[in-house]
């Protein structure tokens, strides 16, 4: 008997779907790898669905109760989850607002229409829900879309890299953008995207979240401090630094990250 292909879905909580809109610029590999698979439901992609699927993935971060009651009924149904992009996987921007109290974020962007919803801190999927695969990267890296999409179906893990933006950087012999005045979140930043950013010349932002254990008091001290190697002075007068411009630097993709190395360090940026 021909064996039943796996069914996949995709579903979006609080996010742009801009990771779902990269999964379709795979094009021809897509192709190949849905020859694999059939699409169970996919609203950025195809009308309809179904509710009977076996891989899902899930892009966004979990903000609300029925974003939680949706992703546990997710969960019940697939063998497999993935969580697609750095929003689901470690909360991305939206964290951002767990700074403030709920009521404050409600008033801050209804305005006199606060009452009228609710909200919870954002948390990335794997929070809620025990999650099998993540993809990193705002959005998704393509490269591991392909991989990881290759190691459910052949029932492989895919274990984080813990390496720096910086060592593919190095096998691609790019130029180090510090050397460019242009401050980059390399070091501290976990790889597997190829190092896209620093390839076609631009900073690394930090969308893939934080290595394990990232030295953050080293990565402020060498531009702060007084005598700072002349690479790094130039970034530093080039941008006028001070340790809360860092902080922000860092906050903007790794908000929970971050708060947790400093909860176990005792410091942080």
């Amino acid at each position: 008997m021909k064996k039943e292909k796996p069914r996949i879905a995709f579903f979006d909580f609080a996010c742009c779907e801009g990771c779902q809109l990269t999964v379709l610029q795979l094009e021809e590999k897509l192709l190949d790898l849905l020859d694999h698979v059939e699409v169970a439901a996919w609203r950025v992609a195809i009308s309809g669905g179904s509710d009977a699927y076996d891989i899902a993935f899930c892009e966004g971060s979990i903000s609300n109760r029925e974003d939680e009651e949706r992703l546990h009924r997710i969960r019940e149904t697939a063998g497999t989850v993935v969580s697609l992009g750095t929003c689901a996987s470690i909360g991305c921007h939206n964290a951002l607002k767990n700074q403030w109290t709920g009521g404050e974020v409600l008033e801050l962007v209804y305005g006199g229409e606060a009452g009228r919803f609710e909200t919870l801190p954002a948390r990335p999927v794997a929070s809620v829900v025990p999650v099998d695969y993540q993809i990193l990267g705002c959005p998704a890296s393509l490269p591991e879309i392909e991989i990881v999409l290759k190691r459910i179906l052949t029932g492989q893990p895919h274990p984080l890299p813990n390496n720096p933006v910086c060592v593919e950087c190095k096998r691609n012999d790019n130029l180090c953008v510090l050397e460019k005045g242009v401050m980059c979140l390399g070091p501290v930043t976990r790889c597997g995207c190829d190092a896209i950013c620093t390839s076609y010349g631009d900073a690394c932002q930090g969308c893939r979240g934080l290595v394990d254990e990232p030295n953050l008091e080293a990565a402020v001290r060498v531009l702060t401090e007084n005598h700072r190697h002349a690479i790094m002075d130039a970034v530093a007068r080039g941008l006028r630094v001070d340790r809360e411009r860092i902080r922000t630097w860092f906050s903007l993709y790794n908000g929970p990250d971050l708060q947790l190395e400093q909860e176990k360090t005792g410091h942080g940026p």
